[in-house]
């Protein structure tokens, strides 16, 4: 019986070739889409999945309110990890981990840039899944200046020997380090990136007992059948009796009353498979993702399939007329209502399959291209998994129901006595159902087309900002520190170069941050500010091309400069200072005393971060000599770039000879702060694109049959004197009225959509009225372009023939 409904469906298919055309070229593409984002969706939601010890494993982050500014972060104090595991019977295991900035390492002479170094306790390999190549595990990291390398790097450095117990120098470090082992690359669904992993007691912060000072990643593994909730909730009580004497030594006051004056100082615990879906939080190592998006383009890629299966709905129903007689002739031979929706059903499967492996083919083709847009690696593993082709085939027969099943119902009703007196044909002409269908697919493409256009004026608008300084035509060098106490020297040396403008010193620079300092104000006692903090140098300022609202910069003339600092206008604004003064920060040291910071400028507000926050308060310090860490900012003239950075790295090798010089050029890493907006405004492109594309394809379809229905009736009009423009109009003019529409209906979905997207930028446009238009114009053209050339080829026919036509 399959047989003969397969064979009936095969012989019905070949007699609408054109139809199949339209609809499989329109589902593969609906099916490759929704493939290609499915991956994306699975990849990002398989972050840290790989730990055999997933579901025990928690991050332990701090929230905290200081002085009315906000911070929350994966950055801890050295003691919460022992003392977790040494009071909450709960608590197994954990492990500390402190990123380094970039490394040089140096071995017989060689040396290798490394991104990705990290310091890390011995219990590392205990707590995450990361196969240990070679070495004793219980002994990799179980004393001072010992590393560990991945295979890879291991690799790198010394290729076919055997790297155990070889030495290597790293950074500015006079001490070699001891290789005690080699690990199995970091996947890449690893929240974290690690090709060195070095001893962290080596650090000798890692002893440092105050839990005021947070500067590390702390990781936590919970005994079997433990709770993690239970755990948290036992947090409070712990900073209690360990916060709170610092809070009195440091400010004065007791932690219930620092907390009664609106501040928060907490930790809290993350499961590790929330923590690559959570950019509320600040990382120390990979930047999250925003679950936002995977919702949006899931959304969007059902919509595109829904969109694909419409043209199968419309252009089957928009056939009726045709296939009227088949039905009526069929039912009268003796077949079943039953039989025939299962003919139609067979037809819509088949081609459902026929698309679902074109579609296949065409992610094949298209993933290294979409894998190198999103700058991640997918692979769509047909035989790897055994529930990859059972999942397929499951989603082309849902999408087989989806489109064929209207259609299907909808001609197996029609009665042969209606069919025979041609009233089925007559009743078909308004094809109200088709309308509304088509408003539905071009009310989704104006709506990706408006949310694409208004993604890329808010990208335009971060990168095109004014941020306060001047970030065109900046070189910063990485890795200041290696000069030690040559950098004024060094700074003499590339001032002499032709191009270059001015060089200045500092321990941070725009969108590389890494000190936020709790202080004092002196007279407001038991209170506390938390700023940004940056140390910089006398040319700090020119270099950045800043400006200076109040007071003056740091200058050489004046010796107390060096204890003094510069604030910027949200510091004045957010802390109520009329008079800088009368106003002197108190810097907290371990010793319990306080070091006097008076206020000698105010800079005018500038962008230190991403634009989706609001400027907060900033503090520039005097960069001392005894502060040999940082960067160093190169300002040039612009002219010859290529030459005069070869020249700086000329001074630098008169200067280190074995060190690479590290830099970077300061617009193009500040846009690298919007790469993820960047990444789903390209995708969003595209997918609007082929959502147009498809929706394109049914209105050529439903075109074609319309016009076929109409070619009598356009006849007599051009009898009657019509010209081709009167006609085109004629027939046009119903698709206008149902694009408006749509755009009507899409525009306050869009209006909300984006509105919401836009509060996660502190600093964004407004949504206005131009993009909406555009959208609407664009589909208009779009549809336009569509039907005009089946419309005028019937336009242009001789009426004689038209009359003709049946």
């Amino acid at each position: 019986m399959f047989s003969n409904l397969f064979k009936h469906s095969i012989r019905s298919l070949k007699r609408q070739r054109a139809y199949i055309i339209i609809n499989i070229l329109g589902l593969s593409i609906g099916i490759a889409c929704t493939l290609l984002i499915g991956l994306f969706v699975i990849n990002e939601a398989s972050y840290d999945r790989f730990n055999e010890k997933k579901e025990r494993i928690v991050r332990v982050v701090l929230t905290g309110k200081i002085g009315g500014q906000e911070i929350i972060g994966a950055f801890t104090c050295a003691p919460i990890g022992p003392t977790m595991v040494r009071e909450f019977p709960e608590v197994e295991n954990f492990v500390r981990m402190n990123g380094w900035g970039p490394s040089v390492i140096e071995y017989e002479k060689k040396t290798f840039t490394e991104d990705h170094f990290i310091e890390v306790d011995s219990s590392f390999f205990d707590i995450f899944s990361i196969p240990v190549l070679k070495g004793d595990k219980g002994n990799l990291l179980n004393s001072p200046r010992k590393v560990v390398l991945s295979e890879s790097t291991a690799l790198k450095i010394f290729g076919n020997e055997n790297p155990i117990d070889k030495q290597i120098k790293i950074g500015n470090d006079t001490s070699k380090y001891t290789v005690s082992g080699v690990f199995g690359d970091v996947p890449a669904n690893s929240h974290f990136e690690a090709n060195i992993l070095g001893s962290f007691m080596t650090n000798q912060r890692s002893q440092n007992p105050v839990w005021l000072s947070n500067s590390f990643s702390t990781y936590i593994l919970l005994k079997p059948n433990t709770n993690w909730v239970d755990v948290d909730a036992k947090i409070p009580a712990l900073l209690e009796k360990y916060v709170g004497p610092e809070v009195q030594r440091f400010m004065g006051i007791s932690l219930e009353d620092f907390l009664a004056q609106g501040n928060r100082y907490r930790y809290f615990l993350q499961p590790l498979t929330e923590v690559h879906l959570d950019p509320s939080i600040q990382q120390q190592f990979k930047a999250a993702s925003d679950p936002k998006y995977l919702w949006i383009f899931g959304s969007v890629a059902m919509l595109i399939v829904l969109i694909a299966a419409i043209n199968f709905m419309n252009l089957s129903t928009a056939q009726s007329a045709r296939r009227a007689k088949e039905v009526g002739i069929k039912k009268i031979g003796g077949s079943s209502k039953g039989m025939l929706i299962a003919q139609f059903l067979t037809e819509s499967f088949i081609l459902s399959f026929i698309s679902l492996i074109i579609a296949v083919i065409i992610v094949k083709i298209a993933l290294p291209y979409f894998s190198n847009l999103l700058g991640i690696t997918l692979e769509l593993k047909l035989l790897n998994n055994i529930f990859t082709i059972p999942a397929l085939i499951l989603f082309a027969i849902f999408v087989g129901l989806l489109a064929g099943s209207y259609p299907a119902f909808f001609l197996s009703s029609f009665s042969p006595y209606e069919v025979l007196k041609g009233e089925i044909k007559n009743s078909m002409q308004s094809g109200r159902l088709r309308k509304v269908l088509v408003v539905f697919q071009f009310a989704v493409s104006i709506l990706l087309i408006i949310g694409t256009m208004i993604m890329y004026r808010q990208i335009s608008f971060m990168v095109n900002k004014d941020v306060g300084f001047t970030k065109e035509n900046l070189v910063v060098i990485n890795r200041a520190g290696a000069l030690g106490n040559k950098v004024k020297s060094f700074k003499e040396s590339v001032k002499k170069i032709p191009g270059v403008l001015n060089i200045a010193s500092s321990t941070a620079v725009p969108g590389r941050n890494n000190n936020n300092n709790g202080y004092g104000i002196e007279g407001k006692k038991g209170e506390s500010f938390l700023l940004m903090t940056n140390w910089v140098d006398y040319d700090y300022i020119d270099t950045y091309g800043m400006t200076m609202v109040d007071g003056r910069s740091f200058q050489e003339s004046y010796s107390t400069d060096q204890d003094a600092c510069l604030v910027n206008e949200s510091t004045i604004k957010n802390f109520s200072i009329s008079d800088i003064s009368q106003i002197r920060f108190l810097q907290p040291r371990d010793s319990g005393r306080y070091e006097n910071r008076q206020i000698i400028g105010v800079v005018k507000n500038f962008n230190f971060e991403s634009l989706r926050n609001p400027i907060g308060p900033y503090m520039l310090q005097f960069k001392k000599d005894n502060i040999l860490w940082g960067y160093l900012t190169v300002k040039l003239d612009g002219n010859n770039t290529s030459k005069t950075i070869n020249e700086i790295e000329k001074v630098w090798k008169e200067y280190l000879t074995d060190d690479p010089l590290q830099y970077y050029f300061l617009d193009q890493d500040f846009e690298q702060m919007y790469s993820q907006e960047k990444q789903n405004a390209q995708m969003a492109i595209i997918f609007s694109i082929l959502a147009v594309f498809i929706a394109g394809l049914g209105l050529f379809g439903l075109t074609s049959f319309t016009v076929e229905q109409r070619t009598k009736e356009i006849g007599v009009r051009k009898a009657m004197g019509s010209t081709v423009a009167g006609i085109y109009y004629e027939i046009s003019k119903e698709i206008l009225v149902l694009v408006t529409i749509s755009a009507v209906i899409s525009w306050p979905i869009i209006y909300y959509v984006a509105g919401r997207w836009l509060e996660n930028f502190y600093y964004r446009i407004n949504l206005g009225f131009v993009s909406f238009f555009a959208g609407l114009a664009i589909a208009i053209s779009i549809a336009l372009i569509t039907i005009s050339y089946k419309v005028l080829q019937a336009a242009r026919i001789n009426p004689a023939q038209s009359l003709k036509y049946e």
